[in-house]
C-alpha cells in the first residue's frame, strides 16, 4: 500500500482522454484543469506551438499549487497540414471544412507534453502522421453530425467515431489520441519517478 505521504501526479487538464489514457496504464493523479490562451504565435512553429501549450498548462497549474513536491503534467495536441496548425472547429460549418480538406490525405498530429516539479521543466514532442480515406458529402456531413468533430483537434477523433475515418496512422497511437505515454514515461524516468511509483494497487 502506498505511504500516507504518498502524493499522486497533477494533470493539468480536463480531457477525458488524457484521463482514460492515465487510468489505462494504472497511474494515479489528480486532476487540476487550467485555462491558457491558445493562440499561436505569428509564424510559431507547430512544435514549439505545442511545447509552449504543455508548458504553460504545466506551470499554470503548479502556480495555484503550495506544495513544492508535486509533480505537475501539462499536454497538448494538435493537427498540423501544410505545416500551419488546425485547431479545433468553432462550429459545424468549421468541422466540414475542416474534414474535406482533410479527406485523402496525410497530416501531421503533434503531441506535446511537459513535466514541472521541484526541477526544471522537462518536455517533449511527439509528431505522428494520419490518414484520412477520400470522404464524400454525406459522411463529413453525418460525422459532423454526431457532435464528436466540434471539441476535437482537426475535427476527428481517432479513438472514436472518427477511427472509420482514418487509413494509416504512423507513429504514437497515443499520441494521436492526446497524451503520449511513452513520453510521459521517460520524463517521470529523467526526474527518477518511474512511471510504477504512479501506479494504484488493489489494496488501496
Amino acid at each position: 500500500m502506498l505511504s500516507p505521504a504518498f502524493q499522486p501526479l497533477v494533470l493539468a487538464s480536463a480531457s477525458p482522454r488524457r484521463r482514460e489514457l492515465l487510468d489505462q496504464i494504472g497511474v494515479r493523479y489528480e486532476i487540476a484543469p487550467v485555462t491558457v490562451d491558445e493562440t499561436p504565435g505569428e509564424h510559431e512553429a507547430p512544435d514549439l506551438y505545442v511545447l509552449r501549450m504543455a508548458r504553460q498548462k504545466a506551470l499554470t497549474c503548479q502556480a495555484g499549487w503550495h506544495d513544492a513536491g508535486r509533480l505537475f503534467l501539462g499536454a497538448d495536441t494538435t493537427v498540423v497540414v501544410d505545416g500551419r496548425v488546425m485547431g479545433k472547429p468553432d462550429n459545424a460549418k468549421e468541422a466540414r471544412t475542416m474534414l474535406a480538406r482533410l479527406s485523402g490525405r496525410e497530416h501531421q498530429v503533434m503531441s506535446g507534453v511537459a513535466l514541472t516539479g521541484p526541477h526544471a521543466v522537462r518536455e517533449r514532442v511527439v509528431a505522428s502522421r494520419v490518414r484520412l480515406r477520400p470522404l464524400s458529402s454525406a459522411e463529413i456531413d453525418n460525422y459532423v453530425a454526431t457532435g464528436e468533430p466540434l471539441d476535437k483537434a482537426g475535427a476527428f477523433a481517432v479513438q472514436g467515431r472518427g477511427a472509420a475515418l482514418v487509413s494509416e496512422l504512423s507513429g504514437s497511437y497515443t499520441a494521436v489520441v492526446g497524451l503520449p505515454l511513452e513520453a510521459v514515461t521517460d520524463l517521470l524516468h529523467q526526474v527518477d519517478q518511474p512511471v510504477h511509483r504512479w501506479w494504484v494497487t488493489p489494496d488501496e
